[in-house]
């Protein structure tokens, strides 16, 4: 093989790395301007025994986190998602977890095991490891978070696992609660 060959072929390997880095860097996964302001998609849910909409809670800033129990990212980021439910609880906002999981009793020892403190939904449509209300948003991987102002407009969505309870997080949560 030539040394302009072998040169070539480093090259390519160099760039695809690059392109998987970018796409891996925290800074391209912390949300997608092209939703923001969009209305979020309204589905039925039933949480604490009670049948609800997540239309019902319009005037909460809502953190609707779609996510499954055979998920490593999803287990990591529980207990950030805990803490935030903390919080942001006495400012009029929730976290909302919506799990793909086909298996209830997988389900329920997740939400025992990780001590969940916030409201969270199986999917009972959940197919193959994904939930067709997850699919409704056009999540194709889990975790994924989308952020849901007052009004019920998409603020931000968040693709991959997120440190929910980091300085930068809860600071971008105080901002957006402060304002809404």
């Amino acid at each position: 093989m030539g040394t302009d060959r072998k040169l070539a072929n480093w090259a390519a390997i160099a760039a695809a790395a690059v392109v998987i880095l970018i796409f891996a860097l925290p800074s391209y996964r912390q949300g997608e301007a092209s939703i923001a302001g969009s209305k979020a998609r309204d589905f039925s849910l039933t949480l604490d025994g009670k049948s609800t909409h997540l239309s019902d809670f319009r005037g909460k800033v809502v953190v609707l986190n779609f996510w499954g129990s055979w998920c490593q990212p999803c287990v990591e980021e529980a207990p950030g998602l805990n803490r935030l439910q903390q919080h942001i609880a006495s400012h009029n906002a929730i976290v909302i977890g919506v799990a793909a999981d086909e298996d209830d009793a997988a389900y329920k020892k997740f939400l025992l095991d990780h001590a969940i403190n916030y409201p969270t939904y199986r999917d009972p449509a959940t197919k193959e490891n994904r939930s067709a209300i997850a699919e409704s948003y056009g999540t194709v991987m889990v975790p994924e978070t989308y952020i849901i102002d007052r009004n019920g407009k998409i603020a931000r969505k968040i693709i991959g696992y997120q440190e929910w309870d980091s300085p930068e997080m809860l600071a971008y949560f105080d901002q957006l609660l402060a304002h809404s």
